[in-house]
């Protein structure tokens, strides 16, 4: 290795040891870069904050929503997926994003009709039957497992499990 190359005497046994290990190796510039290099990732993931965010959104709604044909499951993490979600002012609390998607159907009679819609289409195309389309103001199909209601509800739960982030600490 070129003297220029050779890492700064250190006092410490480490030092020594690694300076013997590195006096018999040859030169090499992928060597020297991964020196350099190599604890750029130190205490940080190699997995973007936003796959992590919406990972934990999933995993949230995977093990958290009571949905016995898992449809509804299926559509919200799509959702989440497509970035339906937003994401960006929650990246350290994803499951803030998910409660403000939440709400927002919740509040809103339309986008939960929407969202029904979506979920309908979504278990037609699963099992190759046609969906029971409710419209507003309509009782709902006898058969059909995604009402308007039977969504709002299942909603509220999922809602209701999401523990309230406390940035204070109180």
């Amino acid at each position: 290795m070129p003297e220029s190359m050779m890492p700064e005497p250190d006092d410490t046994e480490n030092g020594q040891i690694q300076q013997e290990i590195l006096m018999g190796r040859q030169f090499s510039l992928a060597e020297v870069i991964g020196r350099e290099c190599g604890s750029f990732l130190k205490g940080e993931s190699p997995i973007p904050k936003l796959l992590q965010a919406k990972a934990e959104i999933n995993l949230y709604i995977d093990r958290n929503l009571t949905d016995s044909s898992g449809v509804l499951k299926a559509v919200l993490q799509t959702l989440v997926a497509i970035d339906e979600v937003d994401l960006r002012c929650h990246l350290n609390a994803p499951l803030d994003a998910l409660r403000v998607f939440l709400e927002g159907l919740v509040r809103n009679p339309e986008l939960l009709y929407e969202f029904v819609k979506q979920v309908d289409v979504r278990w037609g195309q699963i099992y190759g039957e046609r969906p029971y389309f409710q419209q507003p103001g309509q009782l709902p199909h006898p058969e059909d497992e995604y009402t308007h209601e039977s969504v709002y509800q299942q909603i509220v739960e999922l809602l209701g499990s999401i523990p309230i982030n406390d940035p204070m600490g109180e």
